[in-house]
């Protein structure tokens, strides 16, 4: 799971910056809210320091005046004031909410558009469970962040701009005294800004090992359980953990000290302003109202300074979430569709390698100077030791890779020239391990083809053998086949995948390993399936049972990064080569699963 650590670099504060100007533009999108945010926040943040001027004038005008009329009327404009000030609250609460699900929802499908324009060897490096964490928790943490974690700096910012402008009119000799503990803050903040920063990218990362560990743990529990690795597996995890937990730990510890260092700057500028204003108060430049005042003012606009160190910590994990979806967003599709490339509205001509070479690592070739040339409809076989290249033939056919040398024709073009839709929508694959989705069998078999009618998936499902097992499902074609198909058998999954596969009625199809795991009974219904599909059809078939290839028009047996023999069935036995070597050893272990060694029928005991 260590794949996806090329993503966790230390960013700059450059980045950093970069990353919260992106995160504002998410937020501008929706200018209106935002607009409106800024006002009401702006409003409530003058209303509040106001309320403060209000007392002031209380106090000197009605208190120490006595003057019952005077604190009347002041008291009723403190109340329709009051009722001015939970409207704007109102809006900015509401405006802040939407702002930030509108900025989630973007993130997300951005991501969810993106991933699929990536290549398959971009989820062959990355683990699942860090892209669910950059989609889920990450999203949520940047749409936070543009809604309340830019809520408290526009409230942080618009409350001490609008004290000091009050502050001002009562005292500007104070007022000054009060300016020369802002810079005293502000160090405090960058000194811990880095380090709180630093330690949650690290939380981040350990989080997303968590995730990867525990999505691959679930998914892969039949095989947990019958290795009897639960205990390893656990260790594995509580060591994420406990470094998480220390990681977290040291970010906590600084997020705890950053608000006492904070609170001390503060203290000592309230204690300054008190004396000082003492002296103000005996040479009549001060009364008790705007003495009152102004302390209030004072510890309105530090308090929402000292606030921000507890919101701080959170704020750095969302620019922290917010590099890493950016990270993922910035990550460039390895094949992209040539400038004018078209779709030629078909694939069923003839396929060509020209001198193809593939490797997936430098030096390492798994494809060498491969040519052949595939007429249209012929059925293809495949066949040869693990790894040999089989699979990367056919990957390359469907684009999901591209060569590193050499050229692939298509209907004349080459296919570089074509779109990768018209290339993968027209090709129709049955792998070893087949996936289906969460919903019914309907919804799977009519995957492939959403405008299919009821009747046309059940004719598809009769076609590739599946129909009787459907239909004695408890609610047939409306039966939930769980996350994955896990209700189901592997043979029934096949036989759902194939019959998804005709439905879709493909110009090329691929059969990788299809029957290895299924029963003999299945494996029959899942041939006729494929002869009905690969009629009229460029075929190719990756067996390592040769009994389901003798019907081939031509088997290829790849090794050492290419051909090295090729035919019918009976031509590569009349060779005895590779092939003739690998079906009579394959013929012998077989008869001898059904005869005892000495020839005689083998009874099971």
């Amino acid at each position: 799971m260590d794949d996806f650590n090329f993503e966790e670099e230390d960013f700059d504060s450059q980045v950093n910056g970069t990353t919260i100007r992106r995160i504002l533009r998410h937020g501008l999108n929706h200018w209106p809210f935002m607009v409106t945010f800024l006002v009401c926040i702006t409003a409530v943040a003058l209303i509040e320091s106001y309320f403060t001027y209000l007392s002031k004038r209380m106090i000197d005008e009605g208190i120490i005046a006595r003057d019952l009329d005077a604190l009347r009327a002041l008291a009723i404009q403190y109340g329709l004031w009051f009722l001015v000030f939970a409207v704007f609250v109102f809006g900015f609460i509401t405006a802040a909410g939407y702002l930030g699900h509108l900025v989630q929802y973007d993130l997300r499908k951005q991501m969810f558009d993106h991933l699929q324009k990536l290549p398959l060897s971009y989820y062959n490096r990355t683990s699942n469970g860090w892209l669910m964490s950059r989609v889920t928790s990450d999203a949520t943490r940047v749409g936070d962040l543009v809604s309340w974690g830019f809520l408290d700096t526009a409230w942080t910012v618009t409350s001490i701009l609008t004290s000091l402008g009050f502050m001002f009119a009562i005292n500007w000799k104070l007022t000054l005294l009060v300016l020369v503990m802002i810079p005293a803050l502000w160090k405090v903040a960058i000194t811990f800004k880095q380090r709180i920063l630093t330690e949650y990218r690290r939380v981040r990362k350990l989080n997303s090992k968590i995730t990867g560990s525990y999505s691959e743990s679930i998914s892969g529990v039949r095989v947990v359980k019958s290795l009897g690795r639960e205990h390893e597996n656990l260790n594995q995890f509580n060591e994420l953990t406990d470094d998480m937990y220390r990681a977290s730990y040291r970010a906590a510890w600084l997020s705890a000290l950053f608000l006492p260092a904070v609170q001390l700057v503060s203290a000592t500028g309230i204690a300054v302003v008190v004396w000082f204003s003492g002296a103000q108060f005996e040479v009549g430049g001060m009364t008790i109202g705007g003495l009152q005042a102004f302390i209030s003012y004072v510890t309105f606009m530090l308090w929402p300074i000292q606030q921000m160190a507890a919101v701080y910590a959170s704020m750095q994990q969302a620019v922290a979430s917010g590099e890493r979806i950016f990270s993922l967003l910035d990550t460039e599709p390895e094949i992209v569709d040539a400038p004018g490339a078209i779709d030629p509205g078909s694939i069923r001509g003839d396929i060509v390698f020209d001198n193809v070479s593939f490797h997936y690592e430098d030096g390492k070739p798994v494809l060498e100077n491969l040519s052949l040339r595939i007429p249209q409809g012929e059925t293809v076989a495949l066949v040869g030791p693990t790894g040999a290249g089989k699979s990367t033939l056919v990957n390359l056919i469907c684009r999901f890779y591209e060569p590193t040398a050499g050229k692939i024709v298509i209907n004349g073009h080459d296919y570089t020239t074509l779109t990768q839709h018209a290339i993968q929508s027209r090709v129709g694959m049955v792998l070893q391990t087949p996936h289906l989705f969460s919903g019914t069998v309907l919804d799977n078999v009519r995957y492939g083809r959403l405008d299919a009618t009821d009747a046309e998936v059940e004719e598809a499902a009769k076609l590739a053998g599946a129909y009787d097992f459907i239909m004695k499902l408890e609610k047939g074609f409306k039966t939930e086949v769980g996350e994955g198909g896990v209700l189901l058998s592997v043979g029934q999954k096949q036989l759902i995948s194939l019959a998804r596969a005709i439905l879709a009625r493909p110009d090329i199809f691929i059969m990788d390993e299809a029957t290895s795991s299924v029963d003999t009974l299945t494996e029959a219904l899942i041939q006729q399936g494929m002869e009905t599909l690969m009629n009229g059809r460029t075929s190719f078939i990756i067996a390592h049972r040769l009994s389901t290839i003798k019907s081939a028009d031509r088997i290829m047996v790849i090794e050492n990064g290419g051909v090295s023999e090729m035919g019918t069935h009976a031509e590569l036995i009349r060779a005895r080569g590779h092939y003739y070597n690998l079906y009579t050893r394959q013929f012998r272990d077989e008869r001898q699963k059904v005869y005892g060694l000495d020839g005689s029928v083998a009874v099971a005991q």
